[in-house]
C-alpha cells in the first residue's frame, strides 16, 4: 500500500494544525474542512482494509530507517479493521455533533477531534512499543480538550479524575519500557517477537515483570477491574458526542493486549507461558459483574450507559483472555458490535437529556419532544448492549461463549450480567418514556436535529449490517485471528533479516 499507510496518522494531523492554526475564527469553516477530512479518512482506511486482506501484512519505514532504528508502522488485517471502525465511528458521531450544534458550545472542537483520531489511529497502526506510548500520550491530550468541552464544574473534576489516573498509567508504561529495552536492546515488537525465546532464563524474570506492568497500562485504557474508576464519571460527564467517540478508545487498550500478548508473550512462550492469561481472566469477570451492577443501581442515564460500557470490556477481555483462534475472532466481533452499540446509546442518553433537561432515573417527568423515535430508538440500544436477539450483541455473546466451552466461570458471568443489564435498562426506560406524567402536559419545542437522528440511525445500521453479514464478517474475522496466532507475515514485513 505505500506510503497510503501513513495516511491515517498524517491526515488528521495536518488538518487539526490546519483547523487550530488557521480557522480558530471560522467555526464553520472549519467544521466542513474537519468533516471533509473525517470522510476521506474513512475512504483511505477502506482501502487499506482492502489491501490488507488481499496482500497481508505490509510495514511503512519512516525516514527509510529500517526497523529497529527506525519508526515503523505496520497494516495489518486487525490494525486495518480498527482503523476502519475508527473512520466510520468519527464520520458518524461528528455528522452527530453538528447535527445538534455540539461542535459550536466551545472552541477547538474539530481540532482535537483531529488530534484524537490521529492518537488513536497511530496506537492501532504503530509497530513500535515506545511509539505505542507516544500515540497514547496524543490521545490523552486531545480526549482530555474534548472531554471537558463547552465547560463544566462537574465535567472539569471528572477531566482531572481522567488525566491522573491515565498519567499513573503513561508513567508504568514508561517503566515498562525501560525494563523491555535495558533488557533486550529494542522495542520493534516484530523484533521483540523474535529475540524473546532466545533471552537467557536469567532475564526472563525482569521481562514477566515487564509484561505484567503492560497489562495493567492497557487494563487501565480497556477499564478493567480494578482499573476502571476512571471510566463512568469520564463518559458520564462528557459531552454525548465525546462520549460516543470515547467508545473506540478503550478498544486501544483491549487492541493492545491482543497484539502484545499474541505477538511478544504468546502463550507458547515457555517461559510466560499462560501467566498473563491467568492475570487476565478474573479480572475480565470481574469487570463484567460490576460494569453490571453499576448498570442496574445507575442513578443516571449517562452513568447507566458508562456501566454498560464497562460490562461490554469485561465481556470483550473474557474472551481475549483466552486467547485462542476461535475465541480472539468471537472478541473482534464483539469489539465491533460492542463499539457501535455504546456510541448509539451514548447518544441517544445525550438527545434525551437535551429534551428532558435531567439524566436523572429516579422520577417520571413531563413527555419529550419527539419522545416516540427516542424511546424506539432507546430501546433497540438496549436490546444491543445487553445482547439480546436478534441484534448482533446476541450473536457475539454466543460466539464469545462458544469459544468458552469449559470456562463456566465465563458462562455464569456472561449469563448473570446479561440479565442484570436487561433489568437495569428496562427500568430505566420505563421511567424515561412509559412513565411520564399525561396529565395534560405538553412536550416542550425542540428543533427537529435531523441530522442528528440520522447519526444515530447510522449506527444502529450497521448493528444490523452486522447481524444481516455476520457470516462473511466472522469468516473474515476468523482468518485474523489466525494470523494473530502465526504473526510471521507481520515479522516478515518488518524485514528483520540481519538482526540479532
Amino acid at each position: 500500500m505505500g506510503h497510503w499507510i501513513i495516511a491515517p496518522v498524517v491526515l488528521p494531523a495536518v488538518t487539526g494544525a490546519f483547523t487550530l492554526l488557521a480557522l480558530r475564527d471560522a467555526p464553520m469553516v472549519a467544521r466542513s474542512i474537519s468533516t471533509a477530512a473525517t470522510a476521506l479518512l474513512l475512504a483511505i482506511s477502506l482501502w487499506l482494509l482492502h489491501g490488507a486482506t488481499v496482500h497481508g501484512a505490509e510495514a511503512y519505514f519512516l525516514g527509510n530507517w529500517p526497523a529497529p532504528f527506525g519508526i515503523v508502522l505496520v497494516l495489518d488485517r486487525l490494525s486495518a479493521l480498527m482503523v476502519t471502525l475508527t473512520a466510520a465511528l468519527a464520520l458518524v458521531v461528528q455528522l452527530y455533533a453538528i447535527g445538534t450544534g455540539w461542535d459550536l458550545r466551545g472552541r477547538h472542537f474539530h481540532a482535537l477531534w483531529q488530534f484524537q483520531l490521529m492518537g488513536v489511529c497511530g496506537a492501532f497502526l504503530t509497530g513500535d512499543a515506545f511509539n505505542l506510548f507516544v500515540f497514547f500520550e496524543v490521545l490523552l491530550i486531545a480526549s482530555y480538550g474534548l472531554m471537558i468541552h463547552a465547560g463544566g464544574r462537574d465535567r472539569l473534576k471528572a477531566g482531572v479524575q481522567y488525566v491522573v489516573f491515565n498519567l499513573v498509567g503513561s508513567t508504568l508504561f514508561l517503566f515498562a519500557l525501560a525494563t523491555v529495552y535495558s533488557v533486550t536492546g529494542t522495542l520493534n515488537m516484530a523484533d521483540l517477537a523474535v529475540k524473546l525465546p532466545m533471552l537467557p532464563q536469567g532475564d526472563m524474570a525482569l521481562m514477566r515483570v515487564a509484561g505484567a506492568m503492560l497489562l495493567m497500562v492497557f487494563a487501565i485504557k480497556g477499564a478493567l477491574v480494578p482499573l476502571h474508576f476512571w471510566l463512568p464519571a469520564t463518559y458520564a460527564e462528557a459531552p454525548g458526542p465525546v462520549s460516543a467517540l470515547f467508545a473506540v478508545m478503550t478498544k486501544v487498550g483491549a487492541y493492545a493486549v491482543i497484539r502484545v500478548f499474541t505477538l511478544i508473550f504468546p502463550i507458547s512462550l515457555p517461559a510466560t507461558g499462560a501467566l498473563f492469561a491467568d492475570m487476565l481472566l478474573p479480572a475480565a469477570v470481574i469487570t463484567l459483574a460490576v460494569g453490571a451492577v453499576g448498570v442496574m443501581g445507575a442513578r443516571s442515564l449517562q452513568g447507566m450507559v458508562a456501566f454498560a460500557a464497562v460490562t461490554s470490556m469485561g465481556t470483550l477481555f473474557a474472551a481475549v483472555a483466552q486467547f485462542t483462534p476461535e475465541a480472539i475472532s468471537a472478541a473482534l466481533y464483539y469489539a465491533l458490535h460492542s463499539t457501535l452499540a455504546a456510541a448509539a446509546l451514548f447518544l441517544i442518553a445525550d438527545l434525551t437529556v437535551d429534551r428532558r433537561g435531567s439524566g436523572d432515573l429516579g422520577s417520571a417527568r413531563a413527555p419529550i419532544a419527539h419522545q416516540g423515535l427516542i424511546a424506539a430508538l432507546f430501546m433497540l440500544g438496549a436490546i444491543a448492549i445487553a445482547g439480546m436477539p436478534p441484534l448482533s450483541g446476541f450473536l457475539g455473546k454466543l460466539m464469545i461463549l462458544s469459544a468458552s466451552r469449559g470456562e463456566t466461570l465465563v458462562w455464569a458471568a456472561i449469563l448473570l450480567s446479561s440479565f442484570v443489564m436487561i433489568l437495569g435498562l428496562a427500568r430505566a426506560g420505563s421511567t424515561l418514556f412509559w412513565k411520564s406524567h399525561a396529565d395534560g402536559a405538553r412536550p416542550a419545542p425542540h428543533d427537529a436535529q435531523p441530522l442528528a437522528f440520522v447519526a444515530v440511525g447510522a449506527l444502529l445500521a450497521g448493528l444490523v449490517l452486522l447481524t444481516v453479514a455476520a457470516g462473511p464478517i466472522t469468516g473474515w474475522l476468523a482468518d485474523t485471528a489466525a494470523a494473530l496466532q502465526d504473526p510471521a507475515a507481520y515479522i516478515a514485513a518488518n524485514r528483520l533479516e540481519g538482526m540479532e
